[in-house]
């Protein structure tokens, strides 16, 4: 015992007398780069904590109030068209408050909303009519592209949930339809985007691009942001779509 404890003291010394004998100034440097790492990690942290909302979008009348009623307090109530958001807050076990934000569906208004709350979102809810979906597919797959090309959401990355509501009624399209329509038509917007950028920059920018290149758009190329789908009626949700619903919102807080 006696032996290792004399080994290990001059090893202990030399390294003591190292650190003294160092440049004064590369000490303070090394000090310098932790204090940094460390102050990052802090901001970046934090600034995931602060982005705890859930955004409800859609076209106006797709029924996003209505889902936001029936997250929050599990009941029908009356809707109307806002002109404003809806806030609330929503309990999540074993993890911190999300915070709900309804955003109008209005086409004058929606952009204008986003934009105020985009930085915030931990997730989006995306409400889709999937009733009069046939005659509003180009609208919506414009809505939903430009989301996705967004600089903020690009950057942070919320996982988005495409609810097709209204899925009690017999002329509603089913998720799959649904999800198959939206992609060719963003196929189609893609390329146009993609021309239009080429004719005024002389080539397209790769920040841009939504999907894969050289093949047709897929929802599931466009990670990190997770996109899925699910099959919901606000107007009289089932328990296992209330579940399903509860389950991803639990993930992503």
């Amino acid at each position: 015992k006696m032996a290792a404890d004399s080994s290990s003291k001059p090893v202990h010394m030399d390294l003591k007398s190292n650190l003294l004998a160092m440049n004064p100034t590369i000490i303070y440097v090394l000090v310098a780069l932790v204090v940094v790492l460390i102050t990052t990690l802090i901001f970046f942290q934090r600034r995931k904590n602060l982005r705890r909302a859930v955004l409800f979008v859609g076209l106006s009348d797709a029924g996003k109030t209505l889902l936001f009623s029936q997250l929050v307090a599990r009941k029908k109530v009356g809707t109307y068209t806002s002109i404003k958001e809806n806030k609330a807050s929503y309990d999540v076990p074993k993890k911190s408050p999300l915070n709900f934000i309804d955003l109008p569906g209005n086409d004058r208004m929606r952009a204008r909303f986003l934009d105020q709350f985009k930085g915030m979102a931990r997730a989006i809810v995306f409400v889709v009519d999937s009733v009069n979906f046939p005659r509003e597919v180009r609208d919506v797959a414009e809505f939903l592209y430009n989301l996705l090309c967004d600089p903020v959401i690009s950057q942070h990355c919320p996982p988005i949930m495409i609810v097709c509501n209204k899925q009690d009624q017999t002329m509603a399209k089913s998720s799959k339809v649904i999800q198959s329509l939206l992609e060719k038509e963003m196929n189609v917007l893609r390329t146009t985007q993609v021309s239009v950028l080429e004719s005024t920059e002389g080539q397209a920018n790769n920040n841009t691009f939504l999907g894969k290149r050289g093949k047709d758009f897929q929802f599931a190329d466009v990670l990190p942001i997770a996109v899925n789908f699910l099959e919901f009626s606000a107007e009289a949700p089932e328990e296992a779509q209330l579940s399903l619903f509860t389950s991803w919102l639990a993930k992503v807080a």
